[in-house]
């Protein structure tokens, strides 16, 4: 079965990070792009040479209803030395286009889950897909109570990816907890990334801190493949069932 492409039109580019560009598509051929908060979309393209191929980007736009024509198409972009999809993002300009196709994956809120709480833990631009789910959040703190817990791991706090959005989220509703670990450098003081729950070193490091259980939580894990993998492997221990852990690896392609 052929995969059916369409044009994403670039509307808008600012840099989240040093090395990381959120941009800001509209859907070029008049049709919506609706999606399930968690999916991705992939953008094709060829390289010098001709040859075909595509990379995958979780949709990172804010996601609380059906989406129509013109509405944002949002993701966030890595940028790697030499890459080739790094030189064509970096190259396109406002009004351009790229081919996509999609949305794609399963890395989503369930409609029947009955969990107390979700662990949500990324790396990098990992933490994409759970931007698209605060409005889905949002939701289920209020009609199920339930409690969420965001450890994202960052480098330094400049590579903190929609840091201030997770945190001015956090502190509107009190069962978001947003715990930020910063593996090489830690906010200075009185910043406005030095709050109370940061943490100095990897996410895997300080999963135990909140006691994952078995019966109450459902965890998702995105980004680096380390990462995953040593998380993976600490909530199965703690005794979470596999079917409770979603999980999506991230790799930068050239």
């Amino acid at each position: 079965m052929a995969i059916v492409q369409f044009p994403l039109k670039l509307v808008g580019k600012r840099m989240l990070a040093p090395s990381v560009a959120h941009l800001t598509f509209t859907r070029d051929d008049g049709q919506p792009l609706d999606f399930v908060p968690g999916q991705f979309i992939q953008v094709h393209f060829n390289y010098a040479d001709g040859t075909p191929t595509r990379r995958s980007y979780s949709l990172a736009t804010i996601h609380d209803h059906a989406l129509g024509p013109g509405d944002a198409v949002e993701i966030a972009v890595s940028y790697v030395p030499g890459g080739a999809a790094t030189a064509l993002f970096e190259g396109l300009e406002p009004g351009g286009t790229v081919q996509a196709s999609g949305p794609f994956g399963r890395f989503c809120l369930m409609p029947g889950d009955d969990n107390r709480r979700y662990l949500l833990i990324a790396t990098g631009t990992g933490v994409t897909p759970y931007r698209s789910m605060l409005p889905l959040l949002e939701k289920a703190i209020a009609e199920r109570g339930i409690e969420v817990v965001l450890l994202f791991g960052a480098r330094t706090p400049t590579e903190l990816l929609y840091g201030d959005e997770f945190r001015a989220f956090a502190e509107r509703h009190p069962g978001f907890r947003f715990v930020p670990c910063f593996s090489r450098e830690l906010p200075a003081p009185g910043s406005a990334h030095a709050h109370a729950d940061v943490r100095h070193g990897y996410v895997q490091q300080f999963l135990a801190e909140f006691a994952p259980d078995a019966q109450g939580d459902i965890a998702y894990l995105c980004g680096n493949p380390n990462m995953v993998d040593a998380c993976f492997e600490a909530l199965k221990e703690a005794g979470l069932p596999v079917p409770r852990i979603r999980r999506e690896k991230y790799v930068s392609s050239k």
